[in-house]
């Protein structure tokens, strides 16, 4: 049987793979996972907060249920950031959290992911006892007062942007951004956040109805906001996903500034500041080659790991780092969030045009960004092509003809059968040409 988690948490069609059933279960399961970690002799207590997607009440109710059954109390939190959870997990001294979200997927799918106490992504060994825990026929289920309670906080947005403004030295008066929320969970909480720090804020894609979460906005559509920052003659944009654990920026000729560069800026701002511990950047094998070189240029030591902001956090945990994320904007600032979150890397790139007095391109300009050819090769068994020695051979003769002017990284698809080729070259022809090569020899082996 397949495992139910995947890389975030649990995600499928809402009310098909991922319907109301299996929510309940899937919370009471992590209820007597959770209870039985407690050392606490109050109630367990569970942080809920969801994205505005119409699903999100539905599996919100279910997820509820689940625990008051179980003897947990649910602190609802309502529409509010997945960060936002993480630190309220934390801040309300709760057990653990449950954010319902799909991230940046289509409307039409959810998803139900999980935080520890303090406010940290589960671990696989816990996310395997939870999927244990629900195979057993019934949990104990409590009566009378020992019942779970189900409570709306009124004050979680308020302390969630205090936690916010609380992070950054420099005020942002003078800027002018535009934030597109995606119609999602930032949609309220972001735009206040950057006014309250003092920029001009022209807020779009901000009307969430349930429906329209991601549709053709936010940090996956980026068009829209490179003309808006232009009608606008803003200074720069921001990008976030459905849930804003995201942020992508734009400049303000209308260029995409995308996670590696965001990360490129924050990571030297911390080192000039004595503040980036060891002097290391933590990035996955996903980040561009031009990532890699501006960062041995600037004495920065860039430790990779696999496709994933966990595998990004273990490392960080692991070794106490300061700075990690993705090219796709998860950028994690342990000593502000113990998670990726959209808002904050909004507020300090924007403090670090405030604080230096540079345009976001020249702050960005730190790195260059080698061109890149991605192609998703559908293939029968992708753990076969990994075998192939035509493939491995095919991989060597790039790397030799590329030399140490670009890379080569070939990787099996999480969820799907398929193997990605991805190339980086000095130019655009030179990385298209040998994806093609590599891409035709993976789709013979794979046939």
């Amino acid at each position: 049987m397949a495992r139910l988690f995947g890389t975030d948490g649990v995600r499928g069609l809402a009310n098909d793979e991922l319907t109301p059933e299996l929510a309940l279960r899937l919370a009471s399961a992590a209820a007597v996972v959770f209870e039985h970690q407690s050392t606490a002799d109050a109630r367990p207590r569970a942080v809920v907060g969801r994205d505005p997607r119409a699903s999100g009440e539905m599996l919100e109710a279910a997820v509820c249920a689940g625990l008051a059954a179980t003897g947990v109390d649910a602190i609802r939190v309502g529409v509010v950031p997945t960060p936002a959870v993480a630190f309220l997990t934390a801040d309300y001294g709760a057990d653990f959290g449950v954010m319902i979200s799909a991230s940046h997927n289509p409307m039409p799918d959810n998803g139900i992911k999980f935080f520890s106490g303090g406010g940290h992504k589960l671990e696989d060994a816990v996310e395997d006892r939870i999927e244990a825990a629900m195979a057993d026929d019934e949990f104990a289920r409590p009566i009378g007062a020992a019942v779970g309670r189900v409570v709306d906080a009124t004050d979680a947005g308020d302390r969630y942007l205090a936690h916010l403004a609380a992070t950054i030295e420099q005020r942002l008066n003078g800027l002018t951004v535009v934030v597109d929320c995606a119609h999602g969970a930032a949609s309220e909480l972001a735009p206040r956040a950057y006014a309250d720090a003092g920029a001009n804020v022209i807020a779009i894609h901000a009307e969430p109805d349930g429906l329209n979460i991601n549709d053709g906005c936010g940090s996956t559509h980026m068009g829209k906001l490179q003309a808006a920052v232009l009608e606008h003659g803003a200074d720069l944009g921001l990008a976030h996903d459905g849930d804003a654990d995201r942020c992508l920026a734009v400049d303000a000729s209308g260029q995409i500034v995308d996670g590696d560069a965001i990360m490129a800026i924050l990571a030297t701002s911390l080192r000039d500041r004595n503040r980036l511990r060891d002097n290391v950047l933590v990035a996955t094998v996903m980040s561009n080659l031009g990532l890699h070189i501006a960062m041995r240029e600037t004495g920065i030591t860039l430790r990779t790991t696999a496709v994933g902001d966990r595998y990004v956090l273990e490392e960080l945990r692991r070794g106490g780092y300061s700075l990690g994320g993705e090219q796709s904007g998860h950028i994690v600032i342990p000593g502000s969030g113990t998670t990726g979150d959209g808002i904050l890397t909004g507020l300090l790139l924007m403090e670090q045009v405030a604080s230096t007095g540079r345009r976001l391109d020249e702050l960005a300009a730190i790195m260059t960004v080698l061109p890149q050819e991605l192609i998703n090769v559908r293939v029968a068994d992708k753990h076969m092509v990994a075998q192939s020695e035509k493939v491995r051979q095919s991989v060597v003769d790039a790397e030799t003809e590329l030399g140490g002017d670009g890379r080569v990284l070939l990787r099996p698809s999480g969820t799907e059968q398929l193997v990605r080729v991805m190339v980086e070259a000095p130019t655009a022809t030179a990385a298209q040409a040998i994806a093609r090569r590599i891409a035709a020899v993976v789709e013979a082996a794979g046939a």
